[in-house]
């Protein structure tokens, strides 16, 4: 639990926040959301403070949330989404659900979820893309190095090497992306919970007029926010869905994502040094590498267009030209290095 000054600090400063980001944001209805969260805010802050008599009230924004308004002011308040989650701003998920008018309602906590969900097969489409990164930057790696007349053992050591500080570090960023998402998740539940606890009233009413944002009438709203809200299993995640516009269902292992993107990578980073675990060597290592690149590109291409919509073919053309460019411009820069060297 909050201490009560801990707590009227925080109410006071997310008022504040509010009334930052109703000034940026240009759509009424949205601005009209935010102005209500900030008096709801306000509210809770007058309460805290009445709690507790003869203390020392003095408000000033922090330097972070000074700062987070600056970036809203800069960027709006669609773009400072993430950082005004972590500043714990509820109604966010305003931008991220569908607002069209006719849109249902929830009235149970999937239905909540799905408005969420990506389109795209997350994992798989990561996969992909992953693979992608791994063919054409090690691909060039090998190119640049071949074409500054090095010796096939030496090219093939250097790849093997671009393969694994290229998974390592993309190993490394995923885990701190997602280690840190599920910070903000965990740090950010835990404060609703006991604000649930404490207030479950106001909370139900802040939930009533994130809906109300969205086009539904007010008393419709508010009943809906206290059926969602009833069941203790369930509140918990509604309220970060559309309070802070989290899904929980997004959020996965660290390790999981790491290791994931370790192998995605050098699955791609592992292409262009087929010819040299063949026995390959010489021009002939280099052609076969430039065949198995230009394959390996086409079918990336292949597959990109599944999710992008796009023709197959215009796909898998498009990304032997983008890598081809890549590759060719790393030997001819590996080719000039060379004989500045010799």
């Amino acid at each position: 639990m909050s201490s009560g000054l801990d707590g009227w600090l925080h109410e006071k400063e997310s008022a504040w926040l509010y009334t930052q980001v109703a000034a940026c944001e240009p759509d009424p209805a949205k601005r009209d959301l935010f102005m209500k969260l900030g008096a709801a805010a306000e509210d809770q802050a007058r309460k805290w403070q009445t709690s507790q008599p003869g203390r020392d009230f003095s408000f000033n924004p922090s330097t972070r949330a000074r700062s987070v308004a600056s970036l809203v002011r800069r960027t709006g308040p669609r773009a400072a989404r993430p950082v005004l989650a972590a500043m714990k701003l509820r109604g966010l998920s305003v931008y991220t659900a569908p607002a069209a008018p006719g849109h249902p309602m929830p009235t149970a906590v999937g239905q909540v979820g799905e408005r969420h969900r990506g389109v795209s097969g997350g994992n798989l489409r990561a996969s992909v893309f992953g693979a992608n990164d791994g063919l054409i930057s090690n691909a060039s790696l090998v190119l640049g190095v071949a074409g500054a007349g090095a010796q096939s053992d030496f090219v093939f050591m250097t790849g093997v090497a671009g393969l694994l500080a290229g998974a390592l570090s993309m190993a490394a960023g995923e885990f701190v992306s997602v280690r840190s998402q599920r910070d903000m998740y965990e740090y950010q539940m835990a404060l609703e919970r006991d604000e649930l606890e404490e207030y479950p009233e106001e909370e139900a009413e802040e939930l009533a007029l994130i809906y109300h944002a969205r086009g539904i009438e007010l008393e419709q709203a508010r009943s809906m926010a206290r059926t969602l809200l009833s069941n203790p299993e369930q509140a918990l995640d509604v309220l970060a869905r559309e309070e802070l516009g989290l899904n929980p269902d997004d959020l996965g292992s660290p390790w999981g994502a790491a290791l994931s993107s370790f192998g995605a990578f050098s699955i791609g980073a592992i292409l262009p040094l087929l010819p040299f675990l063949l026995g390959a060597t010489g021009n002939v290592a280099m052609l076969a590498v430039v065949a198995v690149t230009v394959v390996a590109l086409a079918a990336v291409g292949l597959a990109i267009s599944l999710f992008t919509g796009r023709g197959a073919w215009s796909g898998a053309l498009r990304m032997v030209l983008i890598g081809g460019g890549a590759g060719l411009t790393a030997f001819f820069v590996g080719k000039l290095l060379g004989v500045a060297v010799a």
